[in-house]
């Protein structure tokens, strides 16, 4: 009786599509020899060293994010471009539903069972601290829970950070065209905080391009955007107010 009720709690502890941590049902009484019992009475099934799925049911990779999230207080989430898309702000854009773009701490893994399993998108993570972990992040509804991704502001970020080696500056560009809503305040904390001087330069380059209203309540002043030029791509155009090259198709873009 007791050990079927600790076995049920433990498959309604969790939304469906959310894996079970190791460590997380160890600190929650669920010892190895315990867990092990329940996968010979097929209650539960591996899905890599260290994690679980209860029977029956399939993990995701927003599944697998949220036990990243909640089990294991780590601040690996949805960003750039596929935060973007989750926020519905990527409008005409064409969608990379075959692919994820996630991003964590610089002292962040993303486990083994994780990176071997076999979603059905590429994962593509990126591990870095050029902004604060928890700022800039906003609480999204997944069907059964809820996930951290990142803002708007942070996600475009975000994108800029991969460019332009691993995403396209013009397209960056027309993403910030679609983000004439941003906060001021928002987006000012945020550049305040980026440690990237590319990603500041380039950000307020294309939100003054764009001509969006809330570009003229940013205080540059309070902008660290360090010193000397940054070149981005050979035979492109020199932006002399934020000391950067760029490519000319973005500079003519129109």
């Amino acid at each position: 009786m007791e050990k079927g009720q600790k076995i049920n709690h433990l498959l309604n502890s969790q939304p469906q599509g959310v894996v079970y941590l190791s460590s997380w049902l160890t600190e929650n009484g669920f010892s190895t020899q315990l867990l092990n019992r329940y996968k010979k009475s097929k209650w539960i099934y591996s899905v890599g060293p260290g994690a679980w799925m209860r029977k029956g049911d399939t993990p995701t990779y927003q599944g697998a994010i949220f036990a990243l999230q909640e089990q294991a207080n780590l601040n690996i989430h949805p960003g750039g471009k596929t935060a973007l898309s989750l926020l519905g702000k990527t409008h005409y854009l064409e969608l990379t539903t075959n692919q994820v773009t996630l991003f964590g701490g610089s002292e962040e893994k993303l486990p083994a069972w994780f990176s071997k399993y076999k979603w059905n998108v590429k994962v593509n993570y990126i591990s870095s601290s050029f902004l604060p972990p928890k700022l800039g992040l906003q609480t999204l509804e997944q069907g059964a829970f809820s996930l951290s991704v990142s803002n708007p502001t942070r996600a475009l970020m975000e994108c800029l950070y991969l460019a332009p080696k691993k995403q396209e500056l013009v397209e960056c560009y027309e993403l910030m065209e679609g983000l004439n809503n941003l906060r001021p305040k928002q987006a000012q904390e945020l550049l305040e905080a980026c440690t990237s001087v590319k990603v500041k330069r380039l950000f307020l380059y294309m939100a003054e391009k764009a001509g969006h209203d809330w570009f003229k309540f940013m205080s540059l002043k309070n902008i660290d955007l360090g010193k000397g030029k940054r070149s981005l791509v050979k035979d492109g155009v020199f932006i002399s107010k934020y000391q950067i090259t760029v490519p000319k198709p973005l500079e003519n873009y129109e």
